[in-house]
Parts: C-alpha cells; sequence; structure tokens
C-alpha cells in the first residue's frame, strides 16, 4: 500500500514562504511522478504542480508559476513544494499524490494514492 505522509502547512502572511514535504511510507520514491494538489473550501482539487520520476521534469500551474518551486530527494522519499510569495487565494489544504503508472499529469482523476493533506492558511 503506497502511502504519503505531508507536513509543513500552517499559517502565514501574504508575501511569506512555507515549505511542504511529502514523504512516502512503506514503498520507494523514485519510480514514481509525483504531484501536488490543493482544495479550498467549496471548491474541486486544483493541480498545482508536478515532478517527473527522475526529477528533470516538472510543471506548474499558471497561478503558482514563478512563486512556487517543486522538487525531490529519491533518496529520501521525499518531494517539497517550495512556497513564496503566499496570497490569500493559495489557502487550501494541499495534497501530494502519485499514479502507478505514468508520468505527470493534470487531471486529478489520474491519480491513485494520496496522501492525507496538510493545511496551509494565508492570512494578516
Amino acid at each position: 500500500q503506497l502511502q504519503f505522509v505531508e507536513s509543513g502547512g500552517g499559517l502565514v502572511q501574504p508575501g511569506g514562504s512555507l515549505r511542504l514535504s511529502c514523504a512516502a511510507s512503506g514503498f520507494t520514491l523514485d519510480h514514481y511522478a509525483i504531484g501536488w494538489f490543493r482544495q479550498a473550501p467549496g471548491k474541486e482539487h486544483e493541480g498545482v504542480s508536478c515532478i517527473s520520476s527522475s526529477g528533470i521534469s516538472t510543471y506548474y500551474a499558471d497561478s503558482v508559476k514563478g512563486r512556487f518551486t517543486i522538487s525531490r530527494d529519491n533518496a529520501k522519499d521525499t518531494v517539497y513544494l517550495q512556497m513564496n510569495s503566499l496570497k490569500p487565494e493559495d489557502a487550501a489544504v494541499y495534497y501530494c499524490a502519485t499514479r502507478l503508472s505514468g508520468g505527470c499529469d493534470g487531471r486529478v482523476d489520474e491519480y491513485d494514492y494520496w496522501g492525507q493533506g496538510t493545511q496551509v492558511t494565508v492570512s494578516s
């Protein structure tokens, strides 16, 4: 069973930064592309970023380009999402997820395993 443990969420002021972590539990992460998604209250899941299994390819939603950076440390079985210049509209529960086959994909339904989520609140 593939499981993730997300951490790093919290309360931050607009313009601040957070780094989210997504740690694999019970499996080796290096074979899988990993996506970050978020869900704000009353809204659907939104794709935020994705990184290929090798780390060579990365993808970002237009809303976070230039502010967020995804990276991975396969030796630690962990993927990170560095979030800078946070805005109130970035507030959401953030999830990492993976799919058993295939590379990055922006569609929520393509992902098979999800973490429990970590809350990000951006407020002054």
